[in-house]
């Protein structure tokens, strides 16, 4: 929303009960932004608060409004770095549906939201590892081809180190990415926000970002031609670069991470749950410490037992 952006728990939009002609069904009064494909579309689907407080997560709804109600209104369509879009802001007055129109469980809409969140994001992330490999590619091919001062461009480490991290990032991260996918689809949508979330975050942001760095370093090796629109570098950038905002942005992606990592969410929630700080004061590791330098020089030159 124009005012939310990521946080969509604390959404403006909001639906209230109103009967028409005997027929049960909502009034919805709000503001949308990047509603993809609302050009063409026959219905959007519209997420929009209907019981509980700003940030809780019950009492968000989803609804299938018809995108020719007289109430829906695309305000503007935004240009954007990757040209004109057909993502506009749209604006929903007095827009009344009924009770039919509900998409998913009442109230239930943030789950069935972060269960399409989530197979998109696995999808973005499988999609700019396959352009970052693309990237990579074609300019080692390049740089096989290209013979500047009599000599392959490929022999100069300044060339081939940062495409050898590119290619070693991208090997690491097809196999996180396969092994989330498939974990994924042994277990039902709503258990992967609460069990691997975390995973699908990481392979998202990293391979997003990697994208972008294997395009950059792309046109880096192509020179000149490689900034041009003779090749599809310039394209990538622009289109993956997107991927680090949409479908939650980067940072929103790595604070995910971090809630599993320090068990604020998650499988490790239940272990930090009784933490305290006596598990982990240092001064009960200093017991098996060294007292002295001296004492520690000795333990380094002492042989190991059965040596």
């Amino acid at each position: 929303e124009p005012y939310h952006g990521s946080d969509a728990t604390h959404m403006a939009t909001r639906a209230v009960r109103e009967t028409r002609d005997g027929v049960d069904g909502w009034l919805i009064n709000g503001e949308k932004m990047w509603t993809s494909g609302m050009n063409s579309a026959t219905h959007c689907a519209l997420f929009a608060r209907t019981s509980g407080e700003d940030g809780a997560a019950r009492g968000i709804t989803c609804f299938l409004v018809p995108a020719d109600d007289s109430g829906v209104k695309a305000e503007e369509y935004l240009w954007t770095f990757n040209m004109p879009t057909d993502h506009p802001r749209v604006s929903f007055t007095n827009v009344w549906v009924p009770d039919a129109a509900i998409f998913g469980p009442p109230e239930g809409g943030l789950a069935l939201a972060q269960s399409f969140v989530h197979e998109n994001r696995i999808r973005q992330a499988a999609g700019s590892l396959g352009s970052a490999v693309y990237c990579i590619e074609e300019a080692i091919r390049y740089a096989r081809q290209r013979k500047p001062f009599g000599e392959d461009l490929a022999r100069n480490q300044a060339i081939q180190f940062p495409l050898v991290e590119l290619a070693t990032q991208c090997e690491m991260l097809r196999l996180l990415i396969r092994k989330t996918a498939w974990e994924m689809d042994q277990m039902p949508h709503p258990e992967v926000e609460k069990r691997i979330s975390d995973k699908v975050s990481m392979c998202n942001y990293w391979a997003n970002r990697l994208c972008c760095e294997a395009a950059d370093r792309a046109m880096q090796v192509h020179g000149g031609i490689g900034y041009s629109r003779h090749k599809a570098f310039e394209h990538i950038y622009r289109h993956h670069r997107r991927y680090r905002i949409t479908e939650g942005t980067e940072e929103i992606q790595m604070r995910k991470v971090a809630a599993f990592l320090f068990g604020y969410l998650g499988p490790r929630r239940a272990e930090f749950a009784n933490l305290t700080y006596d598990d982990v004061d240092y001064r009960k590791q200093s017991q098996i410490r060294p007292r002295s330098g001296r004492q520690a020089i000795e333990t380094v030159r002492a042989p190991c037992a059965g040596s």
